[in-house]
């Protein structure tokens, strides 16, 4: 039974440590669109890189791309942080059991 709650609690260490690592790419993309959103506000021309080409885009569309890419990426960071705080929650309450059983 302790042994098969460790092998629970390394699961929900390894599934945290995933969420983790999700969370921090969508962050460092939201990042880039926030930066991104930035600077075509500086601009009055606007590109867009389609492939290995860029070409000239309409800036007001780019902005929109820009914006529903970011309320993408920050719905996807709410969600990683809901499984994060859940996953680590389930964590502390098995560790909690480990304990009580290695008494």
């Amino acid at each position: 039974m302790s042994e098969e709650k460790i092998q629970q609690l390394n699961f929900l260490e390894q599934s945290m440590q995933s969420v983790y690592m999700q969370k921090q790419q969508f962050q460092a993309q939201l990042v880039e669109i926030e930066s991104a959103l930035i600077e075509l506000n500086k601009t009055t021309s606007a590109y867009k890189i389609i492939g290995n080409i860029m070409v000239a885009s309409n800036k007001e569309d780019l902005k929109r791309d820009l914006q529903d890419k970011k309320e993408v990426f920050t719905a996807r960071i709410n969600v990683l942080e809901k499984q994060e705080e859940k996953l680590k929650a389930d964590a502390q309450e098995l560790q909690k059991e480990i304990m009580k059983k290695g008494k």
